[in-house]
């Protein structure tokens, strides 16, 4: 069979089917979604991290420099969502997605946010400037935005047998995205949906002494003006 005949059987076969989508309350792993026709659907909040400055990064250091500073970040973003019982599913270049289900999930899912922020600051970039010290010197700071979206998602493989991964389709995986694409302010880094926001536990809306994490902004998502929550708080981590 040529290319022309495969192609044209895969997309019958493809967009000819019906879904046998499963009800979840736990994130499937790869091999847990029939390829063909297999999709769970999860009520589920998405975590975004987003590394900035890469076009600077990949431009002006050599490649080794560059995939340190991402390696970097992206392991210690995986660690903190992994810590609060979030689900890494996916990974683009230099931005990491994390998954969050089950009890408390808007709240984890922000508190990991958070905690990336503080590790950012306080631990990545410092350990990053002390051993490249060529960082410092060209001007690139270490900086990230997390975005965090909740809602119902749709969860299905793509791709060809061998070569193929989970997909999300839905708007808290899209939302997530687009808030982790904000590039406003270097203080505001965290930005989350009012639907995470007004669901969320109190001790991560605001700090122990009683003042106010995060403010309301107006941002537009996909070409609409949205009310979403920013904050420039870290969480502290000891």
């Amino acid at each position: 069979m040529g290319l022309k005949d495969q192609i044209n059987q895969a997309l019958s076969d493809l967009v000819g089917h019906d879904w046998q989508v499963t009800q979840g309350t736990v994130v499937p792993k790869t091999e847990n979604i029939v390829l063909k026709n297999g999709a769970r659907e999860l009520d589920a909040v998405y975590l975004y991290a987003d590394m900035m400055g890469s076009t600077k990064l990949v431009t002006e250091f050599p490649p080794g420099t560059a995939a340190k500073v991402m390696r970097a970040f992206l392991a210690t973003a995986c660690r903190i969502i992994r810590s609060h019982d979030g689900h890494i599913r996916s990974f683009d270049g230099d931005r990491v997605m994390g998954i969050f289900v089950g009890e408390r999930k808007n709240s984890r899912a922000v508190q990991a946010a958070m905690e990336i922020k503080y590790a950012t600051d306080n631990f990545v970039r410092p350990a990053l400037e002390r051993k490249l010290p060529s960082l410092v010197t060209k001007g690139f700071a270490l900086s990230h935005v997390c975005g965090v979206a909740s809602g119902k998602v749709f969860i299905a493989r793509a791709g060809i047998r061998d070569h193929n991964d989970l997909i999300s389709v839905g708007q808290a995986a899209n939302i997530a995205a687009k808030l982790s694409d904000i590039r406003e302010t270097p203080q505001k880094r965290t930005y989350i949906t009012k639907a995470v926001f007004d669901t969320m536990a109190n001790d991560v809306q605001v700090s122990s002494d009683g003042r106010p994490m995060w403010e309301e902004s107006v941002q537009t998502v996909n070409g609409t003006r949205t009310t979403v929550y920013r904050s420039g708080w870290g969480w502290v981590i000891s």
